[in-house]
């Protein structure tokens, strides 16, 4: 195994040594590509699993559209393509011959999908549409950081359509608290929902609502966004229905997203020296069983109890590897540790003696995170283990997201602020606001909290009065 940087010595590194000691992923060859080993993608495919879940439970119901789109479709929607073209990667010549029409490889779906809505959306009846696409998309990116910033990177698209703004705002603010769900109860990550300023507005959306979660180093990563598009892209592409009176109205849309920066962030909220700490739920192996043996005499004690108690495990549903490599207890324990698996049995002679195991928690290190425990009720006893090492996992987070964030009422208040954390300050939504915070301070408006206490202020760089307090720091 390599060395691990510290985290406090340099996070950026720490993160490229934590992925690459725990084997998740390789480059590319194209620049700014990655290649998700098997480690890697199986901890996306779990994220992925239980946050498809969750939006069948709320209605929804996969698709797939192609890869391949149009230009002329992003040029119907003016600040659409306006926002993207700087990133767009763009075929002209297939199959040896150049191009009628360029085609441009997916950045985001809302064009291609609208296009569809028109055809499909006739009456009030085929209302609401509640499409997700599980999908990877291009946009021209050269600076790689794993699962952070590539230039192809994989999420799900949600797409929308309903008869009133009404029902579509109610499935942006939904669909914001299942990303913000799915980050506490599946990922332990705890995160900030709020609207996004003007500036900061998805092309196209006339609003952008968003979660802001802390990373260990105290950046901020937008980690989910949902998006109210309004009537921009059903007038674009001339989405309609007649209504129950008659008249031919236009949609009202929406899209939301989280890729796999989502896996990126948790392993940067929860990490270690030692390497990666995985939530049990999401975890590729949620148990990892190590016999300790001297000797073969020992060995022929050891690895039948086991191989017996790995076979109950692994019947309960519980993710369980058994480590039977022929390197030393001490190599495993750290190579398990580096991995971030949640929970580890260490069974030796004395315990097989003793009709028991030890169990060591990978979020508390050492003999504090360790325990005894008989065999006879194993696998419930590593359940309730796990749901232990969960809520360890978010209430650390929790106590270093709240713990990071400063009240600021004057511009010198906030600067000190953003030193070391986030500042909540009274800001105007301004476009010129942010390009001063961005100037001067490195730092950006994250997002304006959808819960806060009501009140009035003054803008702390123009000093106008304002209702309302936003999230301002150094992000990725």
């Amino acid at each position: 195994m390599g060395k691990i940087t510290p985290r406090s010595e340099d996070f950026s590194q720490w993160y490229l040594d934590v992925l690459r000691e725990a084997d998740m992923f390789d480059y590319g060859p194209v620049g700014g590509t990655i290649i998700a080993k098997p480690y890697g993608w199986t901890l996306y495919e779990n994220m992925k699993d239980a946050l498809d879940k969750r939006f069948k439970d709320t209605g929804h119901v996969n698709a797939q559209f192609p890869m391949f789109i149009p230009q002329s479709f992003l040029r119907k929607e003016a600040s659409h393509v306006e926002g993207f073209s700087p990133e767009l990667a763009v075929v002209t010549i297939g199959g040896g011959k150049e191009l009628e029409e360029p085609i441009v490889v997916r950045p985001t779906s809302e064009t291609i999908i609208g296009d569809a809505y028109s055809r499909w959306i006739k009456s009030y009846r085929d209302l609401p549409v509640l499409i997700n696409l599980w999908n990877s998309v291009v946009r021209w990116e050269k600076r790689t950081k794993p699962f952070l910033r590539t230039m192809e990177f994989y999420w799900q698209e949600g797409h929308t359509a309903h008869a009133t703004h009404e029902e579509a705002w109610e499935e942006v603010i939904r669909m914001l608290n299942v990303y913000h769900t799915h980050g506490v109860e599946d990922c332990a990550m705890p995160s900030i929902r709020g609207r996004k300023s003007k500036n900061e507005r998805f092309a196209g959306a006339i609003n952008t609502t968003s979660i802001e979660a802390m990373m260990g180093d105290k950046k901020a990563l937008q980690a989910g966004t949902s998006h109210d598009l309004g009537q921009n892209f059903a007038k674009a592409f001339d989405i309609k229905y007649l209504d129950r009176d008659n008249t031919e109205k236009y949609c009202w849309t929406t899209s939301w997203g989280m890729s796999w920066r989502f896996l990126g962030g948790m392993v940067m909220v929860h990490g270690d020296d030692q390497g990666l700490r995985l939530p049990p739920k999401v975890a590729p192996i949620q148990v990892v069983i190590v016999p300790i043996f001297k000797n073969d005499t020992e060995k022929s004690v050891v690895l039948p109890v086991a191989d017996r108690i790995f076979a109950q495990i692994k019947a309960s549903g519980i993710r369980v590897k058994f480590d039977d490599r022929e390197e030393t207890p001490g190599f495993k324990f750290n190579d398990w540790e580096m991995r971030g698996v949640p929970v580890r049995v260490e069974i030796g002679p004395k315990d097989v003696d003793k009709n028991s195991v030890a169990l060591a928690r990978r979020d508390r290190p050492g003999k504090a995170g360790k325990s005894f425990v008989s065999q006879d009720g194993l696998v419930e006893a590593i359940r309730a283990l796990m749901e232990e090492i969960h809520a360890s996992l978010h209430t650390q987070a929790e106590a270093h997201l709240m713990g990071n964030i400063r009240e600021a009422n004057t511009y010198a208040e906030m600067k000190e602020a953003v030193q070391d954390g986030w500042a909540l300050v009274p800001l105007l939504d301004d476009p010129a606001v942010d390009a001063k915070l961005k100037e001067e301070l490195q730092v950006t408006n994250r997002n304006f909290p959808l819960e806060q206490a009501p009140g009035e202020w003054k803008c702390v760089i123009t000093g106008e009065t304002v209702h309302e307090r936003a999230l301002v720091g150094k992000s990725y």
